[in-house]
């Protein structure tokens, strides 16, 4: 009996060490993946990346584009040319012969070669000042006294004008410097030893005369536009975190601040009035918007599989196959777009489909009776790609959608350098704010070929420049 006993008892303790080992394996088996993640198999930015441990190059999901580096044949040159008209110009006469060492002053040269050297000016030892006068008369009939005007951006005794208070919300806002080194630019190379307090205010002037005219103008195109893109990143503001929203297309760009939820989404006064087709990744917050249609960002969508196929090769073959699935569909679009089709070929598009649900297929089965923590990932990847088929499938029926959203992502990524530059954040919510309403604006002057200092000095002095219709096509 007693030895019974004994032998129950062990294997008892055998099955209890077993299933400990089992958890135990399963929970190093995700902790390894937990560490291994990376901004090339989860939603982690790429600023979140060791500095010494780069994704490798193999992990991208971007393809080779076939060209060598460099120049490519048949593309404009930028060499430096000769001008006609040089500021200076400086003779090099011999002085004596090289052979005998005669005297050759005053005798004619035969030969003369230009050598041209493009430098920076000589900094000015202040700015340009303007006086304005204003003459006032009495006239000899009635004895009247009449004055002038004074002019719009002459109303105080001294001020800085419109062109150099450009140039600092320029320094601010489109090359991200700090408030103190922007001022020291200005002080090198305009000769203006304006305070860092005028370069302070110079983006909150900027705001608020965009939020006039600009952002009305912004917001209605966006909402008027077939296909639109929307995502959202956390700022630093006040020292809390804030989140900085953006609603774009490829000429528009609108940023505004807020929290994470579906009211301030609204409150950009853009995707309530917005009826086409909606870019964005997989957060829950725009599911509130079912007057449109939803894509899902096929660049966020690769991670997850990868991760997932990173963790069991063998085993979740399945999510290679859908990664391949969206990357060859991916390729069919943009031939079809470049050939100028609207859709994709019936057989085409069949075949996304039916690779598509293969991959799904080959995953539930191998995935079904499974437990642990990749396979309870695997699982609920599964039931993703079959709920949102169509969602994930949009860039391929309806060519206007684009496979990705990083032209949202390209434009709030400004905000994240000038964080960067800035010591962390911005020392106030309002200070974020109107960051982001300049930012709009320089990313939509960018985005139509022009120049953003001329931009600035144009809001400075006459008012903003405002987009004249969605795309440049579109323009009357």
């Amino acid at each position: 009996m007693e030895r019974a006993a004994t032998i129950a008892q062990q294997a008892a303790l055998i099955k209890q060490l077993s299933t400990q080992c089992e958890l135990l394996l399963a929970r190093v088996e995700g902790l390894e993946r937990r560490l291994g993640k990376d901004s090339s198999n989860s939603s982690k930015p790429p600023s979140s990346d060791p500095p010494f441990a780069r994704p490798a190059p193999k992990r991208s999901s971007r393809t080779s584009s076939g060209r060598r580096r460099g120049k490519q044949d048949g593309a404009p040159g930028s060499t430096l040319r000769l001008v006609e008209d040089p500021d200076e110009t400086v003779r090099h006469e011999p002085a004596a012969c090289c052979g005998c060492g005669a005297d050759l002053t005053g005798v004619p040269g035969f030969d003369e070669r230009r050598y041209q050297v493009f430098d920076a000016p000589a900094p000015p030892p202040r700015p340009h000042v303007t006086e304005h006068r204003i003459v006032a008369k009495t006239c000899t009939g009635c004895g009247t006294t009449t004055a002038d005007g004074v002019p719009a951006r002459a109303r105080g005794r001294a001020q800085y004008g419109p062109r150099l208070a450009a140039r600092a919300a320029w320094l601010l806002c489109a090359h991200h410097l700090p408030v103190r080194r922007a001022a020291g630019v200005l002080a090198t190379l305009l000769g203006g030893q304006v305070s860092t307090g005028f370069v302070a205010s110079v983006r909150s002037r900027a705001a608020r005369l965009l939020e006039a005219a600009f952002l009305p103008r912004v917001r209605e195109l966006i909402a008027a536009a077939p296909v639109a893109h929307a995502d959202e990143t956390i700022a630093r503001a006040g020292g809390a975190n804030v989140y900085l929203h953006v609603a774009c297309t490829e000429y528009l760009t609108a940023l505004h601040t807020g929290d994470r939820t579906k009211e301030t989404i609204d409150a950009g006064g853009i995707w309530p009035a917005f009826d086409g087709v909606l870019v964005r990744d997989g957060y829950n917050g725009y599911t509130h918007l079912d007057h449109v249609l939803h894509a899902w960002c096929g660049a966020h969508l690769l991670r997850d599989p990868r991760s997932v196929h990173d963790g069991d090769p063998a085993g979740q073959l399945w999510a290679k196959a859908m990664a391949d699935t969206l990357l060859a569909a991916k390729d069919a679009a943009e031939q079809a777009r470049t050939a100028g089709f609207d859709a994709l070929p019936a057989y085409e598009l069949a075949r996304v489909r039916n690779r598509y649900l293969g991959a799904l297929a080959h995953g539930r089965t191998h995935n079904t009776g499974r437990r642990g923590p990749l396979a309870d990932e695997a699982s609920k990847l599964i039931r993703r790609f079959e709920r949102y088929e169509d969602m994930i499938l949009r860039f391929a029926t309806n060519l206007a959608v684009p496979f990705s959203n990083n032209l949202a992502e390209r434009d709030q990524r400004p905000v994240k350098v000038q964080q960067r530059t800035s010591g962390g954040g911005w020392r106030t919510l309002q200070g974020l704010t109107d960051f982001a309403i300049v930012q709009s604006y320089l990313s939509t002057v960018g985005k139509w070929g022009r120049d953003k200092l001329d931009a600035l000095v144009q809001l400075f002095t006459t008012g903003a420049w405002l987009p004249p219709a969605l795309t440049p096509a579109a323009e009357v």
